[in-house]
């Protein structure tokens, strides 16, 4: 069975493929002091409440965190004897190669979002994953990742209005009843709410306009669902999509073995 394992700033995700579909996932606090011993204990744990009794035999990491992923490799290591594939690392081949400026290193997490979003949605597509970081994958017509844009993620947003001006709550993003705030809160939340609204539309505007041909976007991430109430922003909502790419490029690594 397979252990697919996807890193973020803020979340780790674990999810085991038995070979027709995933069992079960679970989600952790990404913590670069974690131990592989703790990481087996809490997964271990998990499995048992679940009644999966799985044998594990390969590991696959994406990690946008590089100091998380040693303790990743002494799990798989250890606790499943096997050598984890890492997107993103030399021997972790990809289907279709990222075309950017030369040297430039790629997110694990945007190629794995890039292959699954071909596999599921063809080519010619607009990624956007609502995570730590707001990100929009461009994905060519044949597959490869050819850019996209950073933006800060809606919670980081949030949290820095915070810091920055002492006297403004912390508040939970929420899509408020009116874009005219009558209090505080309401008003953080207005501006962030339709601040992220205008920001898709703008930045999905200027890449339609820049690749000149239709493009479909699809979305991911825990807040993809809110930023799509009442708007025709996304194409689809794709909530396991991450896991996914991670499975299928986990298979084309073994074909090419084979």
């Amino acid at each position: 069975m397979l252990l697919c394992i996807d890193c973020g700033n803020t979340n780790t995700v674990f999810s085991i493929w038995d070979g027709e579909k995933f069992l079960d996932t679970w989600r952790m606090e990404t913590n670069h002091k974690r131990t592989a011993d703790e990481y087996y204990v809490w997964l271990s744990g998990l499995m048992g409440l679940k009644g999966i009794h799985a044998d594990i035999t390969e590991v696959i990491i994406s990690s946008t965190v590089p100091r998380v992923v040693f303790n990743l490799r002494v799990l798989a290591s250890r606790y499943f004897e096997c050598r984890p594939l890492v997107v993103g690392k030399p021997e972790c081949a990809l289907p279709v190669s990222p075309r950017v400026d030369q040297g430039t290193t790629v997110g694990p997490d945007r190629l794995v979002n890039t292959v699954a979003g071909f596999d599921r949605h063809g080519g010619d597509i607009i990624v956007v994953d609502f995570g730590t970081a707001t990100t929009f994958d461009v994905v060519s017509k044949d597959g490869a990742y050819i850019g996209g844009v950073i933006a800060p993620g809606v919670n980081l947003s949030l949290e820095a209005l915070h810091m920055a001006a002492a006297a403004l709550p912390h508040v939970d993003v929420t899509m408020p009843e009116r874009a005219i705030g009558t209090n505080t809160v309401a008003c953080i939340q207005s501006g962030v709410f339709w601040g992220y609204i205008g920001l898709v539309e703008g930045i999905v505007r200027q890449i339609r306009l820049e690749r000149d041909r239709p493009m479909k976007v699809i979305a991911t991430g825990g807040l993809a669902e809110l930023f799509s109430q009442g708007f025709d922003l996304f194409d689809a909502i794709d909530y396991d999509l991450t896991i996914h790419g991670l499975r299928l490029i986990n298979d084309y690594n073994k074909g090419l073995k084979a």
